[in-house]
């Protein structure tokens, strides 16, 4: 999701997630302590319930969305020092810690750190911005895929020192891919099928 933090942009993330996850509730999700993702979750997620009525004079309560069973939310804090992180504490925001779950950003912020290299725009500290909003989110398209089908991953790699090694993609780790494309073979090939657009003197 490429755009400002808000919690709009919160909601469109989650929305995006349901749809690649089919419609199913996550176990866990986890994340830092940004507030809007609570509410986002539960709007995203959460089903509609309509509370009884209790008998009493007055209007009966509006129906409310509440958290889905199954889904847990935990949410990382770091506390800083003189810029560096001296501790991190989890605590569960929405539900049940599965068991034998972890709470954890660490693979999140790892992708993170591999696209801000990899996309100069995303550089902190540094004199390199885009005007308009489709040109960050055409790189980060391009270097998000190329780097899922098309970068071997040291810590993927299938086999052993004896028999030899052989490389791996996050797309083939995942099952998308059977093989490592290569960066001619992704951009020419057809990902959209279009309609034939009549000439104006049809």
């Amino acid at each position: 999701m490429v755009g400002k933090r808000t919690a709009g942009n919160a909601v469109r993330l989650l929305e995006d997630v349901r749809g690649r996850l089919g419609g199913r509730v996550p176990q866990l999700v986890t994340s830092d302590e940004y507030a809007a993702y609570p509410e986002a979750l539960v709007a995203v997620f959460g089903r509609e319930v309509v509370p009884p009525r209790t008998g009493k004079p007055g209007r009966p309560a509006r129906p409310r969305r509440v958290p889905p069973e199954g889904l847990c939310h935990a949410a990382v804090h770091k506390t800083r020092a003189k810029g560096r992180v001296v501790a991190v504490e989890s605590r569960v925001v929405l539900g049940a810690l599965p068991a034998g779950a972890g709470v954890s950003t660490s693979y999140l912020e790892r992708q993170n750190a591999t696209d801000r290299h990899r996309n100069a725009r995303k550089g902190r500290k540094t004199y390199r911005f885009s005007k308009d909003w489709a040109v960050p989110a055409s790189v980060t398209a391009y270097t998000m895929y190329s780097y899922n089908f098309c970068w071997p991953v040291r810590t993927l790699r299938a086999g052993n020192r004896r028999e030899g090694y052989r490389p791996r993609t996050p797309a083939m780790a995942a099952g998308l891919a059977d093989h490592v494309w290569t960066l001619r073979e992704w951009l020419t090939l057809p990902a959209v099928t279009r309609t034939k657009v009549p000439a104006l003197d049809d």
